[in-house]
């Protein structure tokens, strides 16, 4: 039984003509599918670069969005009621469907709420391999440093953004994305990359620990689990080491393999900073040791 304060995630999201293409694409080739999950205030379109890696190292590459993504930065900061209502378990739900159609179990690369999707699909027996970037906690992780209350701020500090779509200022992506780059790199991946995100996810995040019936949870001891590696930028004030190095210790009671990397100088940015490479290269190798491209 659910509890009454828990969202429902009953209600199915279509999967999208464009993301049914790209499972179609996927099952046409003998590659093996990669899945990457964004997070909140970024798009699909935030994985681009990524994509273009993976394919090149033999990789079938998809990028689905949460339910109701806007195609581009423009519509989502023109239409940002969009991103309203949206909860952890219905999109999680909506990439276990997409999951559902493809004919090889793919690996799974996440960041920050997107890591923890991606822990959650992986807790589902869903993944062959996956990688958790900065994640967002998940119910069982303790720590709460300063920094990470700050960057939540913007959202949790108003309960009625519970039930919108919240952008982020410049300073308040500055400091919660783009702290480790420059001022002239910070704005650009603001206007590049920043959209307006749900407020449920994060609410959802803070009271997991007191509330069993979160969806905010992860089935850490799945032995179906697969190898996972979680990946912690040393500057992040969103998601410091603290509660990434947390979930690992959690995680790392699973049979599978489980590691942990501190990447030094980067903040939450680093999947799509200047620096973005080295982060896909260290999440390539992983996946590259437990599975065969084609």
């Amino acid at each position: 039984m659910k509890n009454a304060t828990e969202e429902s995630t009953t209600t199915a999201a279509t999967i999208t003509e464009h993301e049914a293409q790209q499972v179609e694409r996927a099952n046409a080739t003998n590659a093996q599918p990669v899945v990457f999950v964004h997070g909140l205030w970024l798009l699909p379109s935030s994985w681009n670069r990524w994509a273009k890696a993976f394919e090149d190292a033999g990789f079938t590459a998809l990028v689905p969005g949460w339910p109701d993504d806007p195609e581009t930065v423009g519509e989502a900061n023109a239409k940002p009621e969009t991103f309203a209502h949206k909860t952890i378990g219905q999109v999680a739900d909506h990439f276990a469907k997409i999951i559902g159609g493809l004919k090889k179990k793919p690996a799974i690369i996440g960041h920050s709420f997107g890591g923890l999707l991606a822990q959650i699909l992986a807790g589902r027996g869903l993944a062959s391999v996956t990688v958790a970037i900065d994640p967002a906690p998940f119910r069982g992780v303790l720590p709460l440093p300063l920094s990470s209350l700050k960057s939540a701020w913007p959202v949790l500090g108003n309960p009625a953004n519970r039930d919108r779509a919240v952008p982020l200022t410049f300073d308040q992506f500055r400091f919660g994305f783009a702290n480790a780059v420059s001022e002239q790199e910070a704005k650009e991946l603001y206007e590049t990359f920043a959209v307006p995100a749900s407020g449920r996810p994060l609410f959802q995040a803070a009271a997991a620990n007191l509330n069993p019936w979160t969806e905010a949870k992860v089935d850490t001891k799945n032995p179906k689990r697969g190898p996972l590696l979680i990946i912690s930028g040393e500057k992040d004030n969103t998601v410091p080491r603290a509660i990434s190095h947390a979930s690992f210790n959690i995680q790392q009671r699973n049979s599978g393999v489980t590691e942990f990397v501190e990447l030094p100088n980067r903040g939450h940015a680093l999947t799509i900073d200047n620096g973005w490479r080295e982060v896909a290269d260290k999440a390539l190798a992983f996946v590259q040791r437990f599975v065969r491209a084609k």
